[in-house]
């Protein structure tokens, strides 16, 4: 069994794992992320605002950018079943699908998930996430790295996996055409806004 606190007053406490997501829905909104792998839990603090300027502003990108239909949503839950649930950083999705969808999404509703890297959560980025978002059917995986760059990582499915990741670095301008046509410079996601004239 584990036991969470979230306060000094309040535990909760959660059967032996592997958790489902019935589990995972008891647990308290805290500002820390719950998420599951395979049954298994994965906790993390909230994000900083340099993560949070990084979501905000690539979704301001996607979403300028996006055809009608579309749209790029922040932080939404996705269950591909019943041991499993994710929070990506980023989604575009059908604006149909989110208007329907009650509180998670399928896999199968995503076009694109994105993480923004940050220390306390790289190595599941990197590894876990990217293998779980291939296995669920998640044709596109974008991973922004904010150091040393910041750089973005394009993971394309290729049957039931992801190909080696295209990498653009920041000071060139990136133009993809998937999940729609768009252009930005990684730089744009962290640095400093230059005031209007």
């Amino acid at each position: 069994m584990a036991t969470i606190e979230p306060t000094a007053r309040r535990k909760i406490v959660l059967p032996a794992p592997p958790y489902t997501v019935d589990d995972l829905l008891k647990l308290p909104d805290d500002g820390n992320r719950y998420e599951l792998f395979n049954g298994s839990l994965v906790v993390s603090p909230a994000p900083t605002p340099l993560h949070q300027r990084a979501i905000y502003r690539l979704a301001h990108i996607l979403t300028d950018a996006a055809p009608p239909g579309l749209e790029a949503l922040p932080t939404v839950n996705v269950c591909p079943g019943d041991k499993d649930f994710y929070i990506p950083d980023l989604v575009v999705v059908p604006e149909a699908v989110s208007e329907s969808v009650g509180l998670m999404f399928a896999p199968s509703d995503l076009l694109l998930a994105v993480e923004v890297v940050s220390p306390s959560t790289k190595m599941h980025d990197r590894g876990a996430k990217a293998a779980a978002y291939a296995a669920a059917g998640i044709p596109l995986y974008w991973r922004v790295e904010p150091e040393p760059g910041p750089a973005l990582y394009v993971h394309e499915l290729e049957g039931d996996s992801y190909r080696d990741p295209s990498v653009y670095k920041a000071g060139t301008t990136v133009t993809l055409s998937t999940p729609y046509r768009v252009s930005f410079d990684p730089a744009e996601l962290f640095g400093r806004r230059l005031s209007n004239p």
